[in-house]
């Protein structure tokens, strides 16, 4: 789903946090509904119900914080905390810098929106978040790719005619397009990108990683995370079928 980080990392930290008594969970708090910060000024939506379910099933304590995207796994791989938990699409690029657990979230569409259904989306302005899968794309695409440091400043850029289409998540981009009034709609196709949806881990900590695997694992077989998927992303989302039980 989300995002191609090709920024340099340092180097991971030997010491593994699978022993820690407090793991730290990292993500963006701006990317409904997979993670926000809600009234009471906390980390919710999909990943934070997720996130907690696969800490109390690998017995694990965990809290949340939260981080710009753009410098996310640098963060991670420094120490700052112990889990990328942030709509992170599985790439060659990033597990050559990080580690991933199977996938969360199966691969789903990227889309644009746009305020007319005719815009060409292979040759006009396009916004998208900076170091996404969807900005990697669109840069490649021959049209004028236009980079933010957030979602909500690509959907902006649209709105006030800086660009003639978002490129983003569809399932972040549905709910946006659906309560506009009409203001946006789709344009162009839609585009598989990435490999799911994972969570980011360092090198040096196969132990987390596997505990956190063991209970993704557990919560596809038993259907907890198909029930999530569907309350946060609709009956449309995409979730896990026999085939696709225990796939990184």
């Amino acid at each position: 789903m989300k995002r191609l980080m090709l920024a340099t990392a340092a180097l991971a930290l030997t010491a593994g946090v699978a022993s820690a008594q407090t793991v730290r969970l990292g993500t963006e708090g701006a990317y409904p509904p997979y993670n926000f910060i809600n009234d009471a000024g906390e980390v919710d939506g999909f990943e934070r119900e997720m996130g907690d379910e696969l800490c109390t099933r690998a017995e694990l304590t965990c809290e949340w914080v939260t981080n710009e995207w753009d410098s996310i796994i640098p963060n991670l791989v420094s120490g700052n905390y112990d889990v990328i938990i942030a709509g992170m699409s599985i790439t060659e690029e990033r597990d050559q810098v990080i580690d991933f657990t199977q996938g969360y979230i199966p691969p789903a569409a990227s889309a644009y929106a746009a305020t007319s259904a005719d815009i060409d989306v292979k040759t006009g302005v396009i916004a998208a978040q900076a170091a996404t899968i969807q900005a990697g794309y669109v840069a490649e695409t021959g049209a004028t790719l236009l980079e933010f440091a957030t979602p909500d400043e690509t959907v902006a850029a649209v709105r006030n005619g800086e660009a003639d289409a978002v490129f983003a998540d569809k399932d972040y981009l549905v709910p946006i397009v659906e309560e506009s009034g009409g203001e946006l709609v789709w344009a162009g196709e839609d585009v598989q990108l990435g490999g799911g949806v994972g969570l980011g881990i360092r090198e040096s900590d196969a132990e987390l990683r596997d505990k956190l695997d063991a209970a993704i694992a557990s919560m596809k077989e038993d259907g907890t995370l198909n029930a999530m998927i569907v309350k946060w992303f609709g009956e449309g989302a995409a979730v896990w079928g026999e085939e696709d039980e225990g796939g990184k």
